[in-house]
């Protein structure tokens, strides 16, 4: 298949420049040395330096769509980045400090220019995004761009003078000198000699403890906040940012018997590999978008909503980007990514969070269908609690990735497994119909097998047996106290009580 290539109207990007490039599929737009996972290798950041240096000697520059930063994980890589002399090369490639710590990786790439973005999206490209971090999820970088690569530091400068991934940087060039010759990646590549001398000369213990010493003390716009005192939280109930959660309203102080789940509805329904990077709100809150909408509605402007990082302990923000993200693909609703869901009986289309939002007012509870390794990805926590607070009471999948299955179980949320060879296709799944799941109550024991009965929306009835994966008798007990966080608070306050 062609290259697909941006209309004509990308050009306004580079009206500066010489030539009049097209953007199209493979081309580099986010080229970002970011994460502490990498940026804690000197030998690397001073390659990064080095390349960038050579680089800039021979004339070379990344191409206008290119947006690159540098974002490590310490001060310290700033300091003798700085020291060396080498971030003014990387300066002048763009890759200035833009934060310290998560950023790229967890989607904080910031805005693409609206002209690249406009492109990308009226061309239906498959953009690119190359880091030196350790993410890359559809979708996490950056909502419009859909491939994600990770490589070393020295090799993110690289594509970034490349300006594409699809390019051989052992035979084809970088790009051209101020001469017209073509540089090669080889011509700009750092000696090791060179970097252990630089890293021998500019990188002492020194460097370290004196970042360290100042760590505790913030910046001055972090030491000019006002802070509260007292041993509870005050929470403000208008606050957009810090929200009381709802996890112990209703609680008791003794834990129910869970119950049979009956007449339970399919919030969702997803294939193999479906992520927590896809079920979790990571990244930019994108226009359009069930968060984007609530925090509007709050008189919040779209440049203020910021991004799930920073409202993550809002869990009416959180409840309404989980499984929303924009690569999520339910197959109730194959034709469309996001959040989209169908509610029943009325077949009605509508976001995920507002069909929840209805069953719960009707009292009905719900399960998630899903194929193989579901809930695989690093995006752990709000994975397992946004499903708990949609009110999702089990999750029912060929199989599961291990940590997601034990923070489903955490959160009070059933992971239930299809036996071989069933499936959510096997079984011919529709989304439509009435789950039943009896034998939960006070006599479930690790690896119960419970039984399911499954009524279609023309009334047939199909019976089939499904594995609870709830390994151990710890987890059944975290499971049997509505989660983990009620199961730790119980035996808090029993403790107190008994002292």
């Amino acid at each position: 298949m062609p290259l697909r290539e941006a209309p004509a109207a990308f050009r306004k990007l580079v009206t500066k420049e010489k030539a009049t490039p097209k953007l199209k599929d493979g081309d580099v737009v986010i080229a970002a040395i970011t994460s502490c996972t990498n940026t804690s290798n000197p030998a690397v950041m001073i390659g990064a330096g080095l390349l960038a240096r050579n680089a800039v000697a021979r004339g070379l520059k990344p191409p206008p769509w290119v947006k690159t930063s540098l974002s490590p994980g310490s001060r310290v890589v700033a300091d003798y980045l700085e020291k060396s002399g080498l971030q003014k090369a990387l300066d002048t490639l763009g890759f200035q400090p833009a934060g310290y710590g998560c950023m790229t990786c967890m989607g904080n790439s910031g805005p693409l220019p609206p002209e690249v973005d406009e492109a990308i999206k009226a061309g239906g490209l498959t953009t690119v995004a190359v880091l030196s971090g350790n993410r890359n999820f559809e979708g996490r970088v950056h909502p419009a761009v859909r491939a994600n690569f990770l490589a070393s530091p020295p090799l993110v400068v690289a594509y970034a003078l490349a300006g594409t991934v699809l390019v051989d940087l052992a035979s084809e060039p970088l790009g051209e000198d101020a001469q017209g010759a073509p540089v090669y990646l080889r011509d700009v590549w750092p000696e090791r000699g060179e970097i252990d001398s630089i890293i021998a000369q500019t990188i002492n213990p020194a460097l370290y403890r004196a970042r360290y010493a100042e760590v505790g003390e913030g910046s001055p716009q972090w030491r000019a906040l006002a802070s509260g005192t007292g041993t509870t939280f005050p929470w403000k109930e208008a606050s957009s940012f810090i929200r009381r959660p709802p996890f112990f309203d209703d609680m008791r102080a003794e834990p129910e018997e869970p119950g049979d789940i009956r007449g339970a509805r399919v919030l969702a329904m997803f294939g193999d590999m479906f992520t927590t990077d896809h079920i979790s709100p990571i990244g930019a809150i994108s226009a359009g978008t069930p968060a984007a909408e609530y925090l509007a509605s709050l008189g919040i402007a779209p440049r203020d909503f910021v991004n799930y990082a920073a409202r993550r302990l809002n869990h009416d923000v959180m409840i309404r980007g989980t499984f929303a993200s924009t690569r999520a693909r339910n197959e109730m609703t194959p034709d469309v990514e996001g959040s989209c869901t169908v509610h029943y009986p009325d077949g009605e289309r509508m976001p995920i969070h507002a069909a929840a939002s209805l069953y719960r007012e009707d009292g009905v509870p719900l399960v998630v269908i899903a194929g193989a390794e579901y809930g695989a990805g690093s995006s752990r926590d709000w994975a397992a609690k946004g499903t708990r607070l949609l009110g999702v009471r089990a999750v029912i999948a060929e199989g599961f990735e291990r940590i997601h299955r034990s923070n489903l179980i955490g959160m009070g949320v059933l992971p239930l497994e299809f036996a071989a060879g069933v499936t959510r296709k096997t079984l011919g799944l529709k989304g439509d119909e009435v789950i039943d799941v009896a034998g939960i109550g006070s006599g479930i024991a690790p690896r119960s097998r419970l039984e399911c009965t499954i009524t279609r929306g023309d009334g047939a009835r199909e019976r089939l047996r499904l594995l609870a994966r709830l390994d151990t008798k710890r987890e059944v007990d975290y499971f049997r106290h509505g989660g983990l966080l009620h199961y730790v608070l119980r035996h808090r306050l029993s403790h107190e009580v008994s002292a």
